[in-house]
């Protein structure tokens, strides 16, 4: 209610306005929100018991046969679970793996990955398939293209198909690159992987340049790959014709620790490993049917040797050492 005194508008008698003293605002405790918490506050399972639920639900769904694999037979749950945490180690201890250029490696795109080979059993391409699953930004799986020989073989060609390797021939290649998939290729092939430790680090012929023309169909990049440090793993000085007849091998190599040592000997030695992933060479520029000239795929596939070859050379002038790098 207004108050009813008249109060003159000039003059001494006006009284002075009253003045409330300013009040202060009331402060209420208001509890922080769930998410700003301290962390002390949000009850964390340990982290064994977080591993543990996780390797009970694969269990389970290995027994229970929830899980999927594609029309090659990769099992890509089976792969990242239990393959690569398996390689891991090795990759990281005792190759101590470096790797250099994989942002050339694209994230979500099909790519034909072409290495040397060495090392008197293929270390080497396994090595890099745990390259490019643990490094790359993408995690991407490396579909390896694999000798007869492997699907040959009782037990290895099972983990090969589940692993997410091939029999390499161009039309499962074609496939592969045409979904989006990296597939890697050796072309050097058992002269590669089992040539005498005298002739390390000299790349071998590569074939008649079918990876060149798969990727020349797909019009997808082909990226060469530098290895240096598989050659001394298991240097091969020998090998037993004989033996190698008897089982149907390309070789039975004979190296200082095997078969000398008897198992002791299949222990790889520690050397320093680098891998280097080359710059793209690019096919989408090329006209349709290019695939079909033999001048051209020569000619790429000699571009592809070459590049390789004067990587490693660069590679080797810049290692110090054999087992330190």
């Amino acid at each position: 209610m207004p108050d009813a005194r008249v109060i003159p508008l000039h003059g001494a008698d006006r009284p002075a306005p009253r003045t409330a003293p300013p009040s202060r605002p009331r402060m209420e405790q208001v509890p922080p929100p769930a998410d700003t918490a301290e962390p002390s506050a949000v009850p964390e399972s340990p982290q064994w018991e977080r591993r543990l639920a996780d390797a009970l639900a694969f269990l389970r769904r290995r027994i229970t046969g929830d899980y999927q694999v594609d029309e090659f037979g990769f099992d890509k749950e089976l792969t990242d679970n239990v393959m690569m945490p398996l390689l891991r180690p090795l990759y990281e201890k005792w190759f101590r793996v470096e790797t250099i250029g994989l942002h050339n490696v694209p994230s979500d795109s099909g790519a034909l990955l072409v290495a040397n080979h060495s090392g008197t059993l293929p270390m080497d391409s396994v090595m890099t398939a745990v390259a490019v699953h643990e490094h790359h930004p993408a995690n991407r799986h490396l579909r390896m293209l694999g000798a007869d020989l492997v699907f040959r073989t009782p037990m290895l060609s099972s983990i090969a198909r589940k692993t997410g390797q091939t029999l390499a021939c161009n039309p499962d290649a074609e496939r592969l690159l045409r979904g989006g998939e990296l597939v890697g290729v050796w072309p050097e092939g058992f002269k590669g992987v089992g040539k005498p430790y005298k002739d390390r680090y000299k790349l071998q012929r590569f074939g008649r340049g079918g990876f060149v023309s798969a990727a020349l169909r797909t019009r997808t990049p082909i990226i060469p790959v530098s290895i240096v440090g598989a050659e001394e793993i298991y240097p091969k000085i020998g090998e037993i014709k004989l033996i190698a007849r008897l089982f149907g091998l390309p070789y039975f190599p004979v190296t200082p620790t095997w078969p000398l040592l008897g198992p002791l000997g299949a222990v790889p030695l520690p050397s320093k490993w680098y891998i280097e992933f080359g710059e793209p060479i690019r096919t989408d520029q090329y006209e349709p049917g290019a695939a079909e000239d033999p001048m051209l795929v020569f000619n790429l596939t000699d571009q592809v040797r070459e590049t390789i070859q004067q990587t490693l050379y660069r590679l080797l002038t810049q290692r110090r050492n054999v087992w330190l790098g």
